[in-house]
């Protein structure tokens, strides 16, 4: 790729919600990538995650996609595991204080992390790091040094801050030293390019330039990526709502979940998760516009391209397989869970001990909704016996050999 094709993808699917700071970012970008191609030298780049639960979802992975697009290119590659940031909690897409977790917490989160981004980084080409590597050496008098960058009027002015303010609820001061020692992490790095997420743009754009130039050194260029709609296609991907796309799950149930989405989240999904260039996507979105491309075919192929990134070609195309017999020919999985059928159970009791129900409460709302079927027949009683061995289904996916 020459300098101009390198910005486009680089920039693809980048979101500033200001059109000339997207356009200054994209400037500093191609400068910088000048500067490297001239100097003969990678550019160092990273972005922080920080460990606050021990599964990650799609929505988790648009900046490791990012990533991998700088390794690609050629570029040095930090995933910076934020053991020390994860001890005081990012405010930025909160509307109130993230709770505190310990050190083991943080610790045993982390343990999780980097092998679940490999599915999508070079792990050969990937450096991990953690931020308390230097962050556990500041001292107060480096914290108070660092804090004579910025003004409180600069916090209370972000966008989460000032509705807490303003609804009179409480914003604690260890709530402002996130940035700094975000911006910290840049700085100990001598970063070129940080890639996050739209809720970063502070903690980026401000909090890390502004320390950098403090510091003597040239201010990053921040590469702030959009936020991935769950499968709802309105909300935010978060495991609070229920909207999301597990990427530890198995390549039937990604499958499935990514042909769930509505139709108008696919672009959004194109540009944020898949290993597809500006002009593949502009020329897929071009089809569908014109009516040449059936939006279920351009979402099959969206399913089969994210399942192959974290399950590889090959279960790829069976999930796909699976898809279509099941949805679009209405038959049954080629395979499928078996369970063996105790004397004496009752329709109830093998929904809850094959897995299909988390209770008898909720084994029994399913059989109200219609949603369990025994060989294709709808069962309407939890009380009786279980009929005979056959293919049990939940829903429209769950299915389970009974024997």
């Amino acid at each position: 790729m020459n300098i101009d094709e390198q910005v486009e993808l680089l920039m693809q699917g980048t979101e500033y919600g200001d059109d000339d700071l997207k356009k200054a970012m994209t400037a500093e970008l191609r400068e910088r990538l000048l500067m490297a191609q001239k100097e003969g030298r990678p550019l160092r780049v990273y972005c922080g995650y920080d460990p606050t639960s021990t599964d990650l979802h799609l929505g988790h992975t648009i900046t490791m996609r990012k990533l991998r697009q700088f390794q690609d290119l050629g570029h040095e590659v930090t995933f910076l595991i934020g053991n020390y940031t994860a001890l005081v909690g990012d405010p930025s897409d909160k509307n109130k204080a993230r709770p505190i977790l310990t050190q083991e917490q943080v610790a045993a989160n982390a343990a999780t992390y980097a092998d679940q981004a490999f599915r999508v980084l070079d792990r050969a080409k990937t450096k991990v790091r953690y931020n308390g590597e230097w962050l556990s050496a500041l001292s107060l008098v480096d914290l108070i040094r660092l804090g004579q960058n910025f003004t409180v009027q600069q916090f209370l002015a972000r966008d989460n801050f000032a509705s807490r303010l303003e609804k009179g609820e409480p914003i604690f001061l260890h709530e402002t030293f996130y940035a700094l020692m975000q911006g910290y992490d840049a700085a100990a790095m001598q970063t070129d390019v940080q890639v996050g997420g739209t809720d970063q743009l502070f903690n980026i754009i401000v909090a890390g330039r502004k320390l950098q130039e403090a510091l003597g050194q040239k201010p990053l260029v921040g590469v702030i990526c959009g936020i991935l709609p769950g499968t709802d296609g309105i909300q935010r991907m978060s495991k609070s709502t229920g909207n999301v796309i597990p990427i530890n799950t198995n390549a039937d149930d990604m499958y499935g979940k990514v042909m769930s989405i509505p139709d108008a989240a696919m672009g959004t999904y194109y540009r944020l998760v898949t290993r597809f260039g500006p002009h593949e996507i502009d020329a897929i979105e071009k089809s569908l516009a014109s009516g040449t491309l059936h939006p279920r075919d351009a979402k099959m192929k969206l399913a089969l391209e994210i399942v192959s990134i974290f399950h590889g070609d090959e279960a790829a195309h069976a999930a796909q397989e699976n898809f279509v017999r099941t949805f679009q020919q209405r038959e049954t999985p080629a395979e499928m869970e078996e369970y063996s059928l105790k004397s004496g159970q009752t329709v109830l009791d093998v929904l809850v001990d094959a897995g299909l129900a988390e209770s008898k409460s909720k084994a029994r709302a399913l059989i109200d909704q219609k949603g369990v079927r025994l060989d294709g027949e709808t069962l309407d009683r939890g009380d009786a016996p279980f009929p005979h061995a056959g293919v049990l289904q939940v829903g429209k996916r769950r299915f389970v050999r009974v024997k």
